[in-house]
Formats: structure tokens, C-alpha cells, sequence
């Protein structure tokens, strides 16, 4: 294990400058953060464990530009890493215990893998993931061991940037890092962490965030084979269209809804398995649309309502792709406004209806539909992640940035607003 890094401003050499610059941006303060950031991470970590060999990992967060809820039916995606992340110091321990100190949290998470069996007083935690972490690498034939782990992020829980795919990721690339010798491709982390969320966390959730913060950059996945998904990198520069990507916290939290998020894959499957299949992807849209009659009274409307999004947001990841490349930015952004206009109106996932007076999402979408209006300007909006609580996905003139983030303060506080930037490199190991 090579000698750890030290995190001091004035003697960090210019290829780690540049690697810095990569991962974060070329903002020189933005810079100084992240070095401050990791130097406490890492001193944090000599406090807590005494270790001076570690490693040090980063996992990036993503956002979905398009495919809102596809992945788990097999779908098109399109999404993105960012530059928040999660970061961990790690070194190796003899024996099987896991010992990780969270920041923000004062008692380490103790995990003892000689037991990887599911447990139900577990699941939601990120002791769970660990456990599911380990158990699946060891079903794949990987090794296992203790190590003690320091981590920080960026990725705030509840932001729609996939804070849990980022430590789900990160828990798998350090036992890669540490007894694998860093082997486990970027696209297995990614199934190992959505295998313990699934299995070991309890959310339904499918591989879009995980495979996002896995490889990084601007990819579109498809999952018509969602053990071996395709997966396609596309050059994409809206700064250099003179637009902002930013997500805005309307207010509520995640926390009581997955009951809605499950209820999403699970009506669409209904839909699918009425006709034949397991899976919408499964089934023709032809074939679909012309069985809608017999279909209604056997899984009602918003379950064909759900499955109608389906198929028109697949669809429309193919036509975003293609402007994208093409540069065709008006065109990109219609079609990002029709994915949300299709999550509000068919999948209906900006508010849960057993909460009508909390719709923080539709009124943070009704206020950016509104400023791009009276603006005259290019923009777009959409749910963003999961819905029914959270984030919705904007993209403004940078030239205006000031002004619409001062209006969605105005209603949502400070500090709703959070510029991203497209990270170009997934998973990253720091010599």
C-alpha cells in the first residue's frame, strides 16, 4: 500500500492539480475546498484509527436528464455523474470486521462479515449495505475482509443525486481497492451495490444511479438485458451552450415513500405480465396500445397510465441522444420538458397522493415553467430522480442563474439550489 497523500495546498503537485480540476472543476476556490475537505478526512482518519497507509477513494453522485423511472422495466436511460461525491479513507484490518465512521455521525458502523445473512432490523441502513456488499462480492467469487474507513460526502441525503448508489458503489470499490487488487470492473460495482440495495436495503430500486456513479461522464444505458446493459458515452457540453445544470430541493423528504416508489415498477409490471411478459420492455408498443380496452379493468388506468410513460420516455431517450450529438440544444431541451410533462401527467410521481397539500416538486416546476416565461429565455425543467418528494432538474442561461436561483430561494430557502457540473470519470482511486 503506497504512502498516503499529503493534502496541503502549497506543496500538492500540478498532476494532482489536474486531477482535482477533473474530478471538481477548474474554480480555484472549488479547488482549495476539496483540498481542505480531504486533508480533514484523512486527519480524521489517523485520529479515529492511528493508520498512516491508506487509500483513498472518491464515488461521484448523478443526475437523470431522461428515462424517469424506465431502468427497473427494463429501459433507456440518460444521466450523468456530477462533481459532489462521496469520499472514503480506507486501510486494511486483519480479521472480518468493518469498522466505518460516517461524518455527521459520532458512533462508527461495526460489521462483522463471518455472518452476511439478510436482516430485517437492518434494512434501510447502511449497515445492510455493507452486508449485502460483502455477500454478493463473495457469491461472485471475490474476497472479502475488515478494513477501517473514514467518509464524507457531498452527495446529501434526500438531493436526488444518489447518495445511496454513491456509498453503495464506494462500499464495493474499497473491497475491490483492498482484496481484489482493484479488478472488479466499474460496471459489476455498480450490480453488486444495486444487489445489496434490493436485497439487503429493501428498495426496489433498479441500476440507472448505480451504474451512472460507477462510470461516470454523460452515459445512456440500456437495460434490455440489464445483466449486461449497454452502455454508451455521449460528449455533451451545455456550458459551452451558455446553460447551467442545476437541481433545485423543493422541500419534504424520502423517508415514508417507498411504499410509491415501489408501487411504480410494480403497476407497470402488471401491465407487462397481463400480456405475457415480466417486464414493459417485453412487450411490443403496438401490441400494448392495441390491448388497452381488455387491459383497463385488469390493472386499472394508472397502471396503464404508468406503462404509457414507459414506453414514450424510452422513446425519447433515442431523441435526446440524438440532439445531443448533433447539438441541436432547443431540441434537447423540448424533449427534457416532455419527460417531466410525462412524469407529472402519466408515471405521477411529483407529488404522493396520500399528501395533497405537500407538492413541493409541482410548485418548484411551476415557478421555473414560469421565470423561463417571462424571461423569453431557452430552459427546461423536470422531476428529477424518483419523485413524489425531493429535487426537480432545471437548466437555465448561465446568464440568469443569479436571478432564478434568487427566485427559488425566495420560496424554498437558501441554499435549494445546487449547480452541477458533469464529472467525466466515475469511480477513482487516488494513487
Amino acid at each position: 500500500m503506497s504512502e498516503s497523500i499529503q493534502w496541503d495546498s502549497k506543496t500538492l503537485s500540478p498532476e494532482m492539480r489536474a486531477t482535482l480540476e477533473r474530478l471538481y472543476g477548474d474554480d480555484t476556490a472549488v479547488q482549495e475546498r476539496q483540498i481542505e475537505r480531504y486533508r480533514c478526512l484523512a486527519e480524521r482518519f489517523r485520529h479515529r484509527f492511528g493508520e498512516e497507509k491508506t487509500r483513498m477513494i472518491s464515488v461521484p453522485g448523478r443526475t437523470e436528464i431522461g428515462g424517469n423511472h424506465t431502468d427497473h422495466n427494463h429501459g433507456r436511460v440518460l444521466a450523468a455523474a456530477v462533481q459532489l461525491d462521496a469520499l472514503a479513507v480506507v486501510a486494511p484490518t486483519a480479521g472480518n470486521r468493518v469498522a466505518l465512521q460516517s461524518e455527521g455521525y459520532a458512533d462508527e458502523i461495526i460489521v462483522e462479515l463471518d455472518d452476511l445473512r439478510p436482516r430485517d432490523s437492518e434494512r434501510e441502513t447502511t449497515t445492510a449495505l455493507i452486508r449485502g456488499v460483502a455477500a454478493r462480492m463473495q457469491e461472485l467469487g471475490y474476497t472479502t475482509g475488515g478494513f477501517n474507513a473514514c467518509v464524507t460526502s457531498d452527495v446529501a441525503v434526500g438531493s436526488g443525486l444518489s447518495s445511496s448508489a454513491a456509498i453503495e458503489v464506494l462500499i464495493a470499490a474499497v473491497f475491490s481497492v483492498l482484496y481484489n487488487q482493484n479488478r472488479v470492473a466499474a460496471e459489476e460495482l455498480a450490480m453488486i451495490g444495486r444487489y445489496a440495495e434490493n436485497v439487503y436495503f429493501g428498495k426496489p430500486c433498479g441500476l440507472m444511479d448505480q451504474m451512472t456513479c460507477a462510470v461516470g461522464g454523460v452515459v445512456a444505458i440500456d437495460f434490455a438485458k440489464p445483466e449486461a446493459p449497454e452502455i454508451t458515452r455521449i460528449e455533451a457540453d451545455l456550458a459551452a451552450a451558455g446553460l447551467s445544470l442545476v437541481v433545485v430541493d423543493s422541500g419534504g423528504h424520502h423517508a415514508d415513500l417507498t411504499p410509491n416508489y415501489a408501487s411504480i415498477p410494480q403497476e407497470m409490471k402488471s401491465v407487462a405480465k397481463a400480456l405475457g411478459g415480466q417486464v414493459c420492455r417485453d412487450i411490443d408498443p403496438g401490441v400494448f396500445l392495441s390491448r388497452l380496452g381488455e387491459l383497463r379493468p385488469r390493472v386499472g388506468d394508472r397502471a396503464l397510465l404508468r406503462a404509457l410513460h414507459f414506453y414514450a420516455e424510452n422513446r425519447r431517450v433515442v431523441e435526446q441522444v440524438a440532439a445531443l450529438r448533433e447539438g441541436r440544444v432547443s431540441d434537447f431541451m423540448r424533449l427534457v420538458n416532455e419527460s417531466g410533462q410525462s412524469s407529472g401527467r402519466w408515471l405521477q410521481n411529483s407529488f404522493a397522493s396520500e399528501n395533497p397539500h405537500e407538492q413541493g416538486i409541482n410548485l418548484a416546476l411551476a415557478l421555473t415553467e414560469d421565470f423561463i416565461r417571462r424571461q423569453g429565455c431557452p430552459g427546461a425543467c423536470r422531476v428529477h430522480g424518483g419523485g413524489f418528494a425531493g429535487t426537480i432538474l432545471a437548466i437555465v442561461p448561465h446568464a440568469l442563474l443569479t436571478d432564478y436561483s434568487d427566485c427559488m430561494q425566495s420560496v424554498f430557502g437558501a441554499n435549494c439550489l445546487t449547480v452541477l457540473r458533469i464529472r467525466p470519470v466515475g469511480v477513482f482511486l487516488w494513487p
